[in-house]
């Protein structure tokens, strides 16, 4: 099966720095926000996302790793910031690739026991092939694919960040 390219490093960045105006313009009021990554793409999509809003604003940005497992996603979440430091905070929940929606949609009810000033989730690539009710507020890029057809993000060391699809 061939791999065809969606999207190329620069196009990436481009994306990130979109999504990191939109979300500094969607909490432009708050003096602190927490951008939580799904592990282990989405954590790092989090973390660039986090860097460019830390260029472009003065907000102060906690980054939170979130661990679901995502063949069990019923299970315990992990987070690497405990409750009480992004409770009664705006909120970012970031993923790579939102396929079905179940790893979001479970790492959403684990954050809604927490009171939150805002909450919001951003993707790299929407596939639109949802089983759950749940919608990226901030998105790169929305695909249509085929179930058969499986959506890769690669992050790099070396700055060579691309997405394909096969």
């Amino acid at each position: 099966m061939s791999e065809n390219i969606i999207l190329t490093h620069q196009e990436i960045e481009h994306k990130i720095k979109r999504i990191a105006y939109q979300i500094y313009e969607t909490f432009v009021d708050e003096e602190e926000i927490v951008i939580a990554g799904i592990a282990s793409n989405g954590f790092i999509f989090a973390e660039k996302i986090a860097a460019s809003l830390q260029t472009i604003s003065s907000l102060n940005v906690s980054i939170c790793e979130v661990k679901i497992d995502k063949q069990n996603p019923q299970s315990a979440i992990q987070t690497s910031l405990s409750e009480n430091e992004y409770s009664n905070k705006g909120l970012v929940l970031v993923d790579d690739v939102l396929n079905s929606g179940t790893t979001l949609i479970y790492a959403v009810r684990h954050f809604l026991d927490v009171p939150l000033k805002k909450f919001k989730t951003a993707v790299l690539v929407d596939r639109n092939h949802k089983k759950y009710p749940v919608k990226a507020d901030f998105k790169g890029i929305s695909l249509s694919t085929s179930l058969l057809e499986h959506v890769k993000v690669v992050f790099n060391d070396n700055g060579k960040d691309y997405a394909s699809l096969s």
